[in-house]
């Protein structure tokens, strides 16, 4: 690793990646920056085997309508919770990341959301920077903001904590702190975390594709559809006492 930096800070034509957030979905929401960054790499990177069916790639289209002409990298990771399955597409993302920075390439990775928020992004940002290589996150706006805004509802007040959760994993305990309570990715998980709501009977809203195409609020744990999408966020709050 250590001869890999030298040979690095020794190219004077090492190019770098972007790690970009392009927002929740809602194009206008977009930053100047990420506009600005996708406009000016040489390649896109994108979360997905095509560009057609990749989310975060078809946000940033409709902000900057040329980056079509550019060169397109996929970049996929499986749906999985499989360490040495998600080990080896890590792996196999850096190797063809690398291989394009070293001929000077600049990289714009798109992903959705903010990149500091369960972005799979992450874990390749690290090891880039492990191997040497200059990666650089750039924040978008978090779905949960968006949806908050969405829903007309104020995220945190006073002294009011905010919870992040991941819902795909054991919520039990996550509902029982103080405040705010956002689940995000809960997946198929979905209709246990509605249970879960009920079952505290806590006031709970959620919103399935927060800015997109077939947009859907839901504005109590008992509407939440089991059957919602994988781009669906809830936002819970402490049981009003009696």
């Amino acid at each position: 690793t250590e001869l890999k930096k030298q040979d690095i800070k020794e190219n004077n034509m090492q190019g770098k990646i972007y790690g970009i957030g392009v927002g929740p979905g809602d194009l206008e929401l977009m930053t100047l920056k990420a506009v600005r960054l996708i406009r000016e790499v040489d390649v896109i990177a994108i979360p997905g085997k095509e560009k057609e069916t990749c989310t975060a790639y078809q946000i940033a289209l409709g902000a900057v309508p040329e980056i079509d002409e550019k060169e397109i990298i996929p970049v996929v990771f499986p749906m999985t919770k499989n360490e040495s399955v998600l080990k080896e597409s890590h792996e196999a993302a850096v190797q063809s990341l690398t291989a394009l920075m070293d001929q000077g390439k600049t990289i714009a990775f798109l992903t959705l959301g903010d990149v500091t928020i369960y972005s799979t992004y992450g874990y390749v940002h690290q090891k880039l920077l492990s191997l040497g290589y200059e990666s650089i996150l750039v924040n978008g706006v978090p779905s949960f903001c968006a949806a908050a805004a969405k829903l007309g509802i104020s995220l945190g007040e006073k002294a009011e904590a905010i919870h992040i959760l991941p819902g795909s994993y054991p919520v039990a305990d996550g509902l029982e702190l103080p405040g705010t309570k956002i689940l995000m990715k809960s997946g198929k998980k979905i209709g246990d975390v509605k249970r879960e709501l009920m079952e505290r009977e806590l006031p709970a809203w959620m919103v399935e594709n927060c800015g997109m195409d077939g947009e859907r609020l839901f504005e109590s744990a008992s509407e939440i559809a089991e059957d919602a999408g994988y781009y669906s966020l809830i936002i819970a709050k402490d049981r009003e006492e009696q």
